[in-house]
């Protein structure tokens, strides 16, 4: 489960700083128009140098442009979301963590608003901080940091434009922690904003299984929504990979499970 909820985001860091070399620079009143160019011209190949190594996936390749273009404009917050990017996925997760930091306090510094260059548009901004936010609770998890992690996760939830992923990957967390409670209530939130998440019905329904009872009369009872649950994974993931665990919880549920409620599931 930990493997899954690292790579949920790979293609999201395939992404997060290409929008970058749609900016221009901010020009700087000081400086003389030829200084100003020499600057754009700089930038313009730094950025065409990491993104062409982010969609090759040369992680190493990109640290040293991105870097550059952070010594150039600290206060722009892609250049620290690339980077933080590529060291994550170079295995550099205490440098990750310390870079998406230095990012998020980027984005929130700068409360400049120019429709000419995205990353100031607000909109942009909070999906930037969201996935940073993401991006460093995957780094905790690596690091195992599971308190750190779902901290992280908790508030890239309200921050980021898929709030979804951020509930799964709290709700991942918490079922490999032991937290039952703070696991339903995620894989709850988790569906509500995207309902077609597979693995989250697969941890709520393991969830709510081992929650059954055994009446009087041997019969096992299911709290509500576990069939439910589990017949949803397969419906959305019939070929996925928890698919034999749910049909082996379904067949144990077929004519043993009694749902709380008295609806009898077969």
């Amino acid at each position: 489960m930990e493997k899954t909820i690292f790579w949920l985001t790979v293609l999201i860091s395939l992404f997060a700083f290409a929008a970058l070399a749609q900016e221009k620079p901010v020009q700087d009143r000081n400086e003389a128009p030829s200084k100003q160019n020499e600057k754009n011209t700089a930038v313009n190949v730094l950025v065409q140098q990491a993104n062409v190594a982010i969609n090759a996936k040369d992680w190493q390749g990109a640290i040293s442009p991105l870097q550059q273009l952070i010594a150039i404009d600290p206060a722009q917050w892609q250049s620290y979301s690339g980077l933080g990017d590529a060291q994550m996925n170079l295995g550099q997760y205490d440098q990750a963590i310390e870079t998406y930091e230095k990012g998020i306090q980027a984005a929130e510094s700068n409360t400049t608003l120019d429709p000419k260059i995205p990353s100031t548009d607000p909109a942009k901004k909070k999906a930037g901080i969201g996935h940073m936010l993401t991006s460093e609770g995957n780094c905790y998890l690596k690091l195992k940091k599971n308190k750190e992690a779902i901290a992280a996760y908790s508030k890239a939830a309200a921050m980021g434009p898929n709030p979804g992923l951020a509930y799964f990957n709290l709700c991942a967390t918490m079922y490999n922690t032991g937290d039952v409670e703070g696991a339903i209530s995620a894989c709850e939130k988790a569906i509500a904003a995207d309902p077609n998440k597979a693995d989250a019905y697969f941890i709520m329904g393991s969830l709510l299984i081992a929650g059954s009872t055994t009446d009087k009369n041997g019969r096992v009872q299911a709290p509500p929504g576990t069939v439910e649950a589990l017949k949803k994974y397969l419906e959305l993931a019939p070929n996925g990979p928890h698919a034999k665990d749910v049909k082996d919880m379904l067949e144990y549920v077929g004519s043993k499970v009694e749902a709380t409620g008295g609806n009898t599931k077969q």
